[in-house]
């Protein structure tokens, strides 16, 4: 909760901070990475920190956060938190390193703003960043805990089993621990971080959801090759399609992510559209391992039948579940594909159950549409869960 004397502060001063956001944030980065440029080089994806997005996600969480505290004083935005600790210690984020943030971050407010700065304006905000810093201090603290890992140390060797182009875009890795061991369980929904030497020397990092059944003994990720267009080409993504082979070794973490079933029997809404399948499909196999009786709506939207990795297994696993109904959008179905709508996903004319809980994987374009329909229809926003690969630029909105 934030303080008595800093609340007017950070109230009268949010409209001038957060006009200020993005001119900080992009000083904030820049003197970073000139004190530790191997904070660029392997640990922040040089793709979002070249086309912005990175600094849009860091403005807007720090804004939403400071909004909330100012909003609901006596509650804590635990869903906005939770995903970004989730990420964080995918990552191996340490918290010696909200001190070094904190630094950058504070000399780029001061730099930006000036004079304004004064010492109850700087006092004030520097209570923000700890309240939520030390929020994800904790959090994180225990998820290095349930993961048997020591703060920052979830990496290890997998070795790739086998090898699966699914799609011309989209190839499986199937991965078992180089050291012979089983991979692990992991919480369907949740993904794994790779870590890949470029060559360059850089070493990215990226998430991929985990695409198979839970309780196995080897994991299973999906990745779509993210070619240039409006945007850089993937780094990781074009050399694990270059050349990732069976056999091969590559650095692996321990699984995060916090779309993951509730307990219960109540109805769900899995809705999807492109590589978002992924993490659908990990929840598929536990509800059909399961033998689940819960009413499952399953969505998913894509450009063709061709383009739909897993397609096949998808209609498998919705045919394994007695009380699952699919519904399938392509912008172009062909004759392949009759039992396909063609166009974009709509949920508004959908008949959708009391007491939904719906989950939302795909790109941020689909995911605001999906989850405005949901609103539009009743569903309260805190049964809307969903997974960004990539900076969370509507953390702002739950």
């Amino acid at each position: 909760m934030l303080s008595e004397q800093s609340t007017p502060v950070v109230r009268a001063t949010l409209p001038v901070v957060g006009a200020a956001l993005a001119d900080i944030t992009q000083r904030f980065y820049a003197t970073l990475f000139d004190d530790r440029p191997e904070l660029l080089r392997d640990l922040f994806n040089r793709g979002n920190q070249a086309n912005g997005e990175q600094r849009q996600a860091l403005a807007g969480s720090i804004a939403a956060f400071a909004g909330m505290l100012l909003e609901h004083p006596g509650a804590r935005p635990d869903a906005m938190l939770a995903r970004i600790a989730h990420k964080h210690a995918s990552l191996g984020i340490t918290s010696d390193q909200y001190k070094l943030v904190h630094r950058h971050l504070f000399a780029a407010i001061a730099d930006v703003l000036g004079d304004a700065v004064t010492p109850d304006v700087a006092e004030a905000w520097d209570e923000v960043y700890w309240l939520m810093a030390n929020a994800l201090i904790a959090i994180e603290t225990r998820l290095y805990q349930e993961a048997g890992a020591a703060e920052g140390e979830i990496w290890r060797p997998m070795r790739i089993t086998e090898r699966h182009d699914e799609t011309p875009d989209a190839v499986s890795f199937v991965l078992s621990r180089a050291d012979g061991h089983p991979a692990g369980t992991f919480r369907p929904g949740q993904y794994v971080s790779v870590r890949t030497e470029l060559p360059d020397g850089a070493r990215q990092i990226r998430q991929y959801s985990l695409s198979g059944a839970p309780g196995a003994d080897r994991w299973r990720v999906t990745v779509k090759h993210v070619k240039g267009g409006d945007g850089p080409e993937g780094e990781v993504s074009s050399w694990l399609h270059e050349h990732a082979r069976a056999g091969d070794v590559l650095t692996v973490s321990a699984p995060f992510g916090d779309l993951v079933l509730p307990g219960g029997e109540g109805p769900l809404l899995l809705a999807s559209a492109g590589i978002g399948t992924t993490p659908m499909l990990s929840l598929l196999h536990h509800l059909a391992a399961e033998g689940s009786t819960r009413q499952v709506t399953v969505v998913h939207a894509d450009r063709t039948p061709a383009d739909h990795a897993h397609r096949e297994e998808l209609h498998r696993l919705v045919r394994a579940l007695p009380n699952a109904t699919l519904h399938l959008w392509y912008e172009e179905p062909g004759a392949h594909a009759p039992e396909a709508a063609r166009g974009r996903a709509d949920v508004t004319a959908m008949e959708l159950p009391d007491g939904l809980t719906a989950y939302l994987c795909g790109p941020l374009p689909f995911m605001r549409a999906v989850r405005g329909d949901l609103l539009g229809r009743g569903v309260p926003a805190r049964d809307i869960h969903y997974e960004v690969f990539g900076p969370d630029l509507w953390l702002g909105r739950d």
